[in-house]
C-alpha cells in the first residue's frame, strides 16, 4: 500500500474498538449529573473515531511524515530564517534543571535559570549594542508591542503628548498593526529608486508629534539602509526614537551593530536568529533590548546580579509592568544561550555565511526573473515573477505550487507589498551550495515551463498528496464537520 492510499482514520474505526483498556473502577459509579451542570452534557456521543492502539500510532505517525520541516529539506521562505537547528541545543533546553523548573520557585532555588537569563542577557546586549534586555515578550510582533509601550511611556514621562509613529512602505505588517495597538496614528513613508527608506519624504513627515520610526535593517526587500545614520539623525532630531525590528537580525550578527547605527530600542526573533525550529505557530520568543534611556520602563521583574547571586527586581517604579507571565518561552531562550556559547567569537561568520549564500542564489536566478531593486542584497533577496505574468498568466501563486513538484518548500510570496508578483527567498547560513544549487535549478526549470507549457504550472501541484485546493473558499468558508469516508475530488 502506497502512502497516498493510507485512509482516513474516521474509515478504519470499528464501533467497540478501543485503544486502551482501562480496569473497572474500585469505587461506586458517579452520575456526571451530579457534578456537572446537566445543561453543559451532550445528550449524543461525541463522533470521534474508534480504533485500536496500532491504528492510532500508525495514523499519527503517518501526518508526521507528510509534515515539511527544515530537518527534511529546503526552507527558503523569506523574511523567516528558517535555517537547520543543531541538535545539541535541543538537548540542552530538555535538561531536567531547567525544564522541569517550576515558574514560582523562589529565587534562591532557580539560580542556574536566573543565571543563563544574566548571562544570555549580556550576551544580546554586547551583540546588538544595547544596554538592557528583557525576555517577556512571546515573540516579535509581542515585542514591537513592548517596546511601543516603553517608548510611549518615555515621552509621557517626559511630559510629551506625541501621537504618530512612521513606518516604511515596506515594513512588516505587524509594525503598523502594533502601533495603532499602542494608540498611535500611522503614517506610511515610500521607499526610494534604491529600495531604501525615502530620506526626502521622510524628513516632511517628521515633527514633535512624532513618537518614533519603526525601521527594519536590512529591509524587507534584504537591503541594508544606505543611508541609516543619517535616518537616525532626522528622527533624533524631533526627539522621536528609532526602533528597529529585529527579523533580518541574521545578517548583521558580529558585522555590525544596531546600538551603533542609531537605534534606541530592538526586538531580536531568537527563535530565527538563534536556534529553535518554527514555524506553525510556534514556539517563539521576542527579547527587547534597548538603550539606557528606556531601561527604567523594561517590564518587570528584570532579572539582577549581586555578587555570585541572582534575583528578580520587581522594584522598578516607571516600569510598564509585565506584558507576559514570568520570563516568556524559557526553553526557547536556553537554546538561543547555548547557540551563542557554541559560536562565541565566531558568529560572524554566520552572517558572512547567510550574505555569500543569499548573494549567490541571486545570480544564479536575476536572468530568469525580474530584480527590482538589483544591487547586492543581505541575508535574503526578493524577485519578481511578474514577467511570467505578463508574458505567460502565470501567477507568482503558480510558480510557488509548482515548486511543489520539485521537492520544495514554496519561498515566501506577495511580501513585501511593494514588489509586483514578490518572490522572497533567504537560504540562511546553514544549506550548501549544493543544496542551492538544486533549488536554483528546479525554479530555473519552473521558469521555463512558464514559457513552455504554461497550463503545467497553472494547475500545480500535481505530485503531492492533495492537489491544489481553492484557497479563498476554504478561507470563507471552511467545512469543519466529518460527513463519513469520503474522498475529497482534489486529493490523489
Amino acid at each position: 500500500m502506497t502512502q497516498d492510499a493510507f485512509p482516513l482514520i474516521f474509515e478504519l474505526t470499528r464501533p467497540g474498538r478501543v485503544a486502551v483498556a482501562v480496569p473497572e473502577a474500585g469505587v461506586p459509579d458517579v452520575p456526571l449529573e451530579q457534578i456537572v451542570d446537566p445543561s453543559l452534557l451532550r445528550h449524543d456521543p461525541a463522533d470521534l473515531p474508534e480504533v485500536s492502539e496500532p491504528d492510532l500510532v500508525r495514523h499519527y505517525t503517518r501526518l508526521s511524515q507528510r509534515n515539511y520541516a527544515v530537518d527534511v529539506g529546503f526552507y527558503p521562505l523569506g523574511s523567516c530564517t528558517m535555517k537547520y537547528n543543531p541538535k545539541v541545543n535541543e538537548d540542552a533546553a530538555r535538561l531536567p534543571g531547567f525544564a522541569r523548573l517550576h515558574p514560582n520557585v523562589p529565587d534562591g532555588l532557580a539560580q542556574g535559570a536566573l543565571q543563563v537569563l544574566w548571562e544570555l542577557e549580556q550576551m544580546l546586549c554586547e551583540i546588538s549594542g544595547m544596554d538592557r534586555v528583557t525576555f517577556q515578550p512571546a515573540a516579535g510582533a509581542h515585542g514591537e508591542l513592548t517596546a511601543l509601550m516603553m517608548i510611549r511611556a518615555y515621552h509621557e514621562d517626559r511630559g510629551e503628548r506625541r501621537t504618530r509613529v512612521i513606518v516604511p512602505d515596506s515594513a512588516h505588517g505587524t509594525n503598523p498593526a502594533s502601533a495603532a495597538m499602542c494608540g498611535y496614528t500611522v503614517v506610511t513613508v515610500p521607499s526610494d529608486r534604491r529600495g531604501n527608506i525615502d530620506v526626502d519624504a521622510l524628513r516632511q513627515v517628521t515633527d514633535p508629534s512624532v513618537a518614533a520610526l519603526m525601521l527594519t535593517n536590512p529591509n524587507t526587500l534584504g537591503l541594508f539602509e544606505e543611508r541609516i545614520v543619517e535616518v537616525a539623525e532626522i528622527v533624533h532630531g524631533c526627539g522621536a526614537l528609532l526602533y528597529l525590528d529585529g527579523a533580518n537580525f541574521n545578517a548583521m550578527l558580529g558585522v555590525t551593530r544596531p546600538g551603533d547605527q542609531g537605534f534606541d530600542v530592538m526586538h531580536m526573533n531568537v527563535h530565527k536568529t538563534f536556534s529553535t525550529p518554527h514555524g506553525g505557530g510556534g514556539p517563539g520568543a521576542g527579547p527587547v533590548a534597548v538603550k539606557a534611556l528606556l531601561a527604567p520602563y523594561l517590564p518587570v521583574p528584570t532579572v539582577e546580579r549581586e555578587g555570585d547571586r541572582f534575583r528578580l527586581d520587581y522594584a522598578r517604579p516607571k516600569s510598564i509592568g509585565r506584558v507576559r507571565a514570568f520570563h516568556g518561552n524559557f526553553g526557547v531562550l536556553v537554546r538561543a544561550y547555548a547557540y551563542l556559547r557554541a559560536y562565541g567569537p565566531l558568529l560572524r561568520q554566520v552572517s558572512e555565511a547567510a550574505v555569500i549564500n543569499a548573494n549567490y542564489l541571486l545570480s544564479r536566478l536575476r536572468a530568469h526573473f525580474d530584480v527590482p531593486y538589483d544591487r547586492p542584497c543581505m541575508h535574503e533577496f526578493v524577485l519578481s515573477g511578474r514577467r511570467q505574468k505578463v508574458q505567460h498568466g502565470v501567477r507568482t501563486l503558480d510558480i510557488a505550487k509548482r515548486l511543489l513538484d520539485y521537492g520544495y518548500h514554496a519561498p515566501t510570496i506577495y511580501f513585501p507589498l511593494i514588489v509586483d508578483e514578490a518572490i522572497m527567498i533567504e537560504p540562511t547560513e546553514t544549506e550548501s551550495r549544493q543544496t542551492l544549487d538544486a533549488f536554483a535549478d528546479a525554479l530555473i526549470r519552473v521558469a521555463e515551463e512558464c514559457a513552455r507549457d504554461p497550463d503545467t504550472v497553472r494547475t500545480a501541484p500535481h505530485r503531492t498528496v492533495v492537489a491544489r485546493l481553492d484557497e479563498v473558499a476554504a478561507a470563507r468558508q471552511p467545512n469543519l464537520r466529518w460527513r463519513g469516508p469520503v474522498r475529497a475530488a482534489s486529493t490523489r
